[in-house]
């Protein structure tokens, strides 16, 4: 569990398989929260979003969002993610590199 209330589970990344290039986890945002507003510096994120609805912020830009969105997000590019859709947020997250 993050600072932010958010549960990340690792799947796949260096602590638990010989990943070199990306990493895989679950992420889970409770209903009103949002995750805190941050970048990544060099990796590349995508998220796929399994369950829930809410508002995904990138650089400024805000898009809703829903279960089975796919969202792009270019390293350095500052994001955010809320579950405002009345219920949880689930998604699947890689990050490239890990």
């Amino acid at each position: 569990t993050t600072t932010d209330g958010s549960t990340i589970r690792s799947l796949l990344d260096r602590s638990n398989a010989p990943v070199a290039n990306h990493s895989l986890a679950e992420a889970t945002i409770p209903a009103g929260d949002a995750t805190v507003r941050h970048h990544h510096r060099v990796s590349e994120e995508m998220y796929y979003l399994v369950e829930g609805s809410g508002t995904m912020e990138i650089d400024g830009e805000s898009r809703e969002v829903a279960a089975g969105d796919a969202i792009l997000i270019p390293p350095g590019a500052w994001h955010q993610i809320n579950a405002s859709g009345g219920g949880p947020v689930r998604l699947l997250c890689t990050c490239a590199p890990p």
